[in-house]
């Protein structure tokens, strides 16, 4: 990474994806949705490639026949009792510190329902920011923007002057929908797949978080 795109740019603000980009939930979410799978003899095989998509979004393809108001209060249960492994990823706790500390401006934007975004980053050690935006606040989940739209309104900046960290392919459509910059992370997808993205790295270790004069700069990490 000797060049960025980001070089002679910096942001308003920074808009996080939850699960996969600051939070590694993958174990809660994998055993989850494997065992409502299997409560709802639904093949666990069809769940492949539906990360970051609100849970009714997935109930909806996956089973739709079911009654959905039931089927996610299932799986609201089964992901909230279930925190085992859940960690902050690489990166994740400086970045996070280096805003705060900074008085840099960032929101998190969740597929996830409020209480369990808030447990799961509980869990991890990271502080709900002010700016808290989850699929509970939207009518229209990712991939469409509105998740980015109204954390940029929260924030009070304009979308088009965020960067938005994702590792979904979902989150990255929401992202670009909303006219917002994008940095991807490789903690659930592929490079291949992550190619909307403005910057694919492994991880946010990869970066560092800087507040100039109130805006945000992002920097590769050498190394």
């Amino acid at each position: 990474m000797s060049s960025s795109p980001f070089a002679d740019r910096t942001f308003a603000a920074v808009i996080f994806d939850n699960d996969g980009t600051l939070v590694d939930s993958s174990g809660s979410v994998e055993r989850s949705w494997v065992r409502w799978a299997q409560e709802h003899d639904v093949d666990p095989r069809t769940l492949a490639g539906h990360h970051g998509l609100p849970a009714a979004a997935i109930i909806d393809s996956v089973a739709p026949h079911l009654d959905a108001t039931t089927a996610l209060a299932r799986i609201d249960e089964l992901e909230l009792a279930d925190v085992e492994g859940i960690v902050a990823l690489p990166g994740v706790l400086v970045a996070i510190k280096a805003l705060a500390e900074q008085g840099g401006r960032y929101a998190v934007a969740t597929s996830a329902h409020r209480e369990l975004a808030q447990v799961r980053l509980a869990t991890a050690g990271i502080d709900a920011p002010e700016a808290f935006v989850t699929v509970d606040d939207v009518d229209r989940g990712k991939p469409a923007p509105d998740p980015f739209l109204l954390a940029a309104q929260r924030l009070g900046v304009d979308p088009t002057d965020c960067l938005v960290c994702e590792d979904a392919p979902s989150g990255i459509a929401a992202a670009r929908a909303a006219g917002c910059a994008v940095l991807a992370v490789t903690t659930t997808t592929e490079p291949g797949d992550l190619g909307d993205a403005d910057l694919v790295v492994d991880s946010l270790a990869d970066v560092s978080f800087e507040v100039v004069d109130g805006r945000v700069r992002v920097t590769p990490v050498a190394g």
